[in-house]
């Protein structure tokens, strides 16, 4: 296939700036893509800056990505030309493990093949994600796009969505289950929307009231701001579940002790450090510490589609590519009601 344009990250840390890319010519089984709009998320900060010490590079980020079926293989038979589809954290695994023949492909016991900063299944051709013109992928790894939901709305589901909805499933929130949101952000404000869509009671837990009123309007019952003295102290013991996305360094022990008998904290954000716990907080009330990452093929469309039969799409700051560098400044201000997607058509 002909170069593709795309921005980058040359070195780490350094600026993205324009640059081309070569894609894979369609296998028979691989649908290529135009992507329109691609979501950026706070890993693609950690990843083109190295903050988590595997940075390949060139980088070219954007695991959030969607477009429109341009081509396909000729073995291809899930996707047509013309389709709306999207693209989230994978594009391959080895589809043989026990992870992956469970539709759990995101723990593939021989590591998945991530959308970029990864490697294609052929262990040396480098994967470069969504902040460019098109992709190529193999249709088994590719996802259908609900067509009540615009394409840039759509977008952040790719990560966002399926981050929060992964741990909403699998500890079975069920209408009137007391969840709690911890950080309102990119990932926090879809955790609310969806645990709500489910019918739990939810709480969000931030240190300031800049956005209390967003949380409420996203159907949030309670908010706390742990920067007023004694904010936790009425929530002692009161949550099933804690979905916890803040990727900072914080007191756990504190949010510990807000967890039912039996209750679980579910970690989402990565912080650059490592975080420190008692473990007398999950002792005494046998509550359990856990963590989740994005969810398989499957579970994926299953979120899309929930999201489609409920109208639950993310709060979203449309952006030229231009404007990327600005754009991870502001993220790291908190800067950003709540997810920036970039246009791709300002490419």
């Amino acid at each position: 296939m002909e170069s593709v344009k795309c921005y980058a990250a040359m070195k780490s840390k350094e600026p993205l700036k324009p640059h081309t890319i070569s894609r894979r010519n369609p296998a028979p089984h691989d649908v290529v893509i135009d992507i329109t709009h691609c979501g950026v998320c706070h890993s693609d900060i950690h990843q083109v800056r190295d903050e988590w010490g595997v940075g390949a590079f060139p980088m070219v980020p954007g695991h959030e990505i969607v477009g429109t079926v341009s081509a396909i293989g000729n073995q291809v038979t899930r996707y047509q030309v013309g389709n709306r589809v999207g693209v989230g954290c994978m594009v391959d695994s080895c589809r043989h493990c026990r992870p992956c023949e469970r539709s759990l492909e995101q723990f593939c016991e021989k590591g998945a093949n991530f959308t970029y900063n990864s490697l294609e299944k052929d262990g040396k051709t480098p994967t470069y994600g969504g902040y460019s013109k098109c992709i190529v992928v193999d249709e088994n790894y590719v996802l259908k796009i609900p067509d009540n939901i615009p394409f840039d709305k759509a977008a952040p589901l790719l990560c966002a969505g399926i981050t929060t909805y992964s741990p909403l499933i699998h500890w079975k929130v069920k209408k009137g289950d007391k969840v709690a949101v911890m950080g309102l952000g990119g990932l926090g404000h879809m955790g609310v929307k969806l645990a709500v869509a489910m019918g739990a009671e939810v709480t969000v837990i931030s240190s300031s009231d800049k956005k209390k009123q967003d949380a409420l309007s996203f159907g949030a019952a309670h908010f706390i701001n742990t920067s007023q003295e004694n904010a936790l102290a009425n929530y002692a013991g009161y949550f099933d579940l804690i979905l916890n996305t803040i990727s900072v360094e914080i007191d756990m022990n504190a949010f510990l002790g807000l967890l039912k008998i039996d209750g679980s904290m579910v970690l989402l954000g990565v912080p650059e450090k490592q975080i420190v716990f008692h473990p007398q907080g999950l002792i005494h009330a046998r509550r359990r510490l856990a963590g989740s990452l994005i969810g398989g093929l499957k579970e994926t469309q299953e979120m899309l589609d929930f999201c489609g039969k409920n109208n639950i799409v993310p709060d979203i700051e449309v952006i030229e590519i231009s404007k990327i560098n600005e754009a991870y400044e502001r993220m790291i201000r908190g800067d950003v009601r709540y997810r920036f997607v970039i246009d791709i058509s300002s490419l």
